[in-house]
């Protein structure tokens, strides 16, 4: 039996994790937190049983504590709810699946405890990946990548080092939003109806907005380079619209090893929890025969600023990748809120950052 707590468990990658432990069985879910999202927490503790769980506001803890009184199963908030989900003392693997540098404490906490962590969190390491990393290795901790692009890239590592074989660069795919192709002129007209379409992936609305923004793939280039100890100029992205490369690894002989699949974030979750075995996953499979196409294209940095300026934010260092960060958090807020409009994002983040 495979013991594990989840940070996020309403969410987009909480809710599949769940689905992967319904189906493998084998897996104990210990903790459980959430935002304010309690029907559907309260689902799922009664469901999984876990020793404990946690909400945002004490207001909710104790509205849930309520609903929940006939299982015993403590119910609390905040910060100090989340650091009681990371540290559950049965738990060893930590699946972290909130959404932004709410993440950071928890996770220390969880690696200072001797937990794996299964990094679904990508501001974490964007702003704290100088702590995370010698953190991880002196606690002799395992950080297992969830992002599926980081995850492909981890699987195209998988004895490759071991071995004394050097990175050449990383090749980080991107299905380019559901923009793809817009000008700067079309985006002004965007709604954010819109913005939440995306071609390939279903996710959660924040990440949505970044991928349409292309500010996601400035994090994960940011993920990338604390993940897998390369410098910025190792790492290139590449619009890949049909989703089916999930990234590649190109190495110093020039060989391209890539992770190819459908776009189904159970699989690299799956990964995680068992790595380095594979196990069956039901659901659909790529059929080369009816696949057309695999397309590539350079990204138009001169329309979607999210990545210029997180490769900017990634090159001055120190706390500007914080900035940058925190300003994407505060600029996709206000346009989910439908109080700015799409490319105010940038001018919010730029602005910060100057």
């Amino acid at each position: 039996m495979k013991y594990i707590a989840i940070l996020g468990s309403t969410g987009s990658i909480g809710t599949q994790t769940l689905e992967v432990v319904r189906a493998q069985q084998d897996i104990k879910v210990t903790a459980l937190s959430a935002g304010d999202n309690i029907d559907l927490l309260e689902q799922q503790i009664r469901e999984f049983r876990p020793a404990l769980a946690a909400v945002k506001t004490e207001e909710k803890a104790k509205e849930l504590a309520l609903r929940i009184s006939d299982l015993n199963i403590p119910v609390l908030s905040g910060m100090d709810g989340l650091m009681a989900v990371a540290c559950e003392k049965k738990a060893e693997v930590l699946v972290t699946a909130i959404v932004g540098m709410l993440g950071i404490r928890p996770t220390i906490a969880a690696i200072e405890a001797g937990k794996d962590i299964a990094l679904a969190n990508k501001e974490t390491l964007v702003t704290a990946g100088h702590i995370i990393m010698p953190l991880a290795k002196k606690c002799g901790v395992r950080i297992l990548p969830v992002d599926s692009e980081h995850s492909a890239i981890f699987q195209s590592l998988n004895g490759e080092k071991e071995h004394g074989n050097k990175i050449d660069k990383i090749l980080l795919t991107a299905s380019g939003g559901p923009f793809r192709g817009m000008s700067r002129e079309e985006l002004s007209q965007v709604r954010l109806e819109d913005a939440l379409k995306h071609p390939n992936w279903v996710m959660g609305r924040k990440i949505t907005i970044d991928s349409a923004t292309l500010v996601n793939k400035g994090l994960e280039v940011m993920e990338a380079k604390w993940l897998f100890d390369v410098e910025l100029d190792q790492i290139q992205v590449v619009v890949h619209p049909q989703s089916v490369i999930h990234s590649m690894v190109q190495y110093e002989d020039g060989a391209i090893i890539a992770q190819l699949g459908t776009p189904d974030m159970k699989l690299p979750i799956q990964y995680a929890l068992y790595y380095p075995e594979r196990r069956y996953l039901p659901g659909d499979r790529l059929d080369f025969w009816k696949l057309k196409e695999i397309t590539f294209e350079k990204p138009d940095t001169d329309t979607f600023l999210g990545l210029p300026l997180a490769f900017q934010a990634a090159r001055t260092g120190g706390s500007m990748p914080t900035v940058f960060n925190a300003a994407n958090e505060r600029a996709v807020s206000k346009f989910l809120h439908r109080k700015i409009r799409f490319l105010d994002i940038y001018d919010i983040i730029s602005d910060a950052m100057e």
